[in-house]
């Protein structure tokens, strides 16, 4: 299939043609989505499934500190649990990334030495995203100047609330231009709707395809700062926009949802969504991500109990 959004050229043009757009998208059926959410979170995972569940959640984690006391050590420690998450085992999985604040980029960078886990940034006035779009586009760049591989944005959600869509179009748009190399590349583009704040299903479906139209890499839930973050729901209706946009364009978006997903047995639930809505496809690191700082204890934890047989507590697991 071609990859093209050229059926959607139109729909860019001015704010009332994505007005017409946004409002022309099928109302969400709030009752329907989250009993298929809670009904795919039933499923049962055993024995060597729930082993390659645990290994495939841990690879997919960018493992997160966005803290004002993080420290220049505490970045290095945790990149060194992303490269070697259990050193009592060397077969555990390297998670995807470290994610950091950007002025703790190179840290990470230097840390990771080469290995095989992106750095990934927050950036653009993150969480609020209250500041000037100068402000944010210098933000994304110092970021990728450092060293970051991936760029976690936050959409201003008072322009989006507001009606200005595509205010937050282009806004979105620009940070994905300031993601761009020197030499021709770019670092990938997540883009934080924060959905806790967009009050309705039908406005996270809404800020799904304005991410997805102004170019993100991924689209993502939550910034983990506000009460109400990732939810079975909120992520089945962002992987079914994914799968329509990719039916409609041949355009492959990913997904991370972050903030309260802390067992193996959310991770597990989530692992179910996206194989059961939008398929193989999206079951890698590539195309699917945990933002998260507890889960990897825990999966580690269990990932242990299935190997020893015996139960793994806290104190035979770093603490980050």
């Amino acid at each position: 299939m071609p990859t093209t959004l050229t059926a959607f050229a139109d729909v860019t043009t001015s704010d009332s043609a994505l007005r017409r757009f946004l409002h022309g998208l099928p109302g969400v059926d709030a009752v329907g989505l989250e009993a298929r959410a809670a009904s795919l979170g039933t499923r049962s995972i055993k024995t060597t499934a729930k082993a390659f569940a645990i290994d495939l959640a841990i690879s997919m984690i960018d493992l997160t500190t966005l803290e004002g006391a993080d420290t220049p050590g505490k970045v290095r420690a945790l990149s060194a649990k992303a490269v070697n998450p259990d050193p009592t085992d060397r077969t555990t999985p390297m998670t995807a990334a470290v994610c950091v604040y950007p002025d703790m980029v190179a840290t990470a960078k230097a840390a990771l030495n080469g290995a095989d886990v992106k750095v990934a940034s927050v950036a653009t006035a993150f969480p609020a995203g209250r500041a000037a779009l100068p402000v944010k586009l210098a933000d994304t760049r110092d970021a990728v100047a450092a060293g970051a591989d991936e760029i976690d944005m936050v959409i201003d959600r008072g322009a989006f609330l507001a009606g200005r869509y595509l205010e937050t179009y282009e806004l979105i748009k620009a940070v994905k231009e300031a993601c761009a190399r020197p030499d021709g590349s770019s670092a990938r583009l997540k883009v934080i709707f924060e959905t806790g704040e967009l009050s309705t299903y039908d406005n996270i479906r809404r800020a799904s395809w304005i991410g997805m139209l102004a170019g993100a890499d991924f689209i993502k839930t939550s910034t983990g700062k506000v009460g109400v973050n990732a939810t079975p729901a909120n992520t089945l209706l962002m992987l079914e926009a994914v799968r329509d946009f990719k039916a409609q364009t041949g355009i492959q978006i990913g997904v991370k949802p972050a903030g309260g997903i802390r067992t193996t047995k959310d991770a597990i639930k989530f692992l179910v969504l996206v194989n059961e809505t939008v398929g193989e496809d999206w079951l890698s690191n590539t195309w699917f991500r945990f933002g998260a700082s507890s889960l990897l204890n825990d999966l580690l934890m269990q990932r242990q109990k299935l190997s020893t047989g015996r139960y793994s507590g806290p104190d035979y697991v770093t603490v980050d």
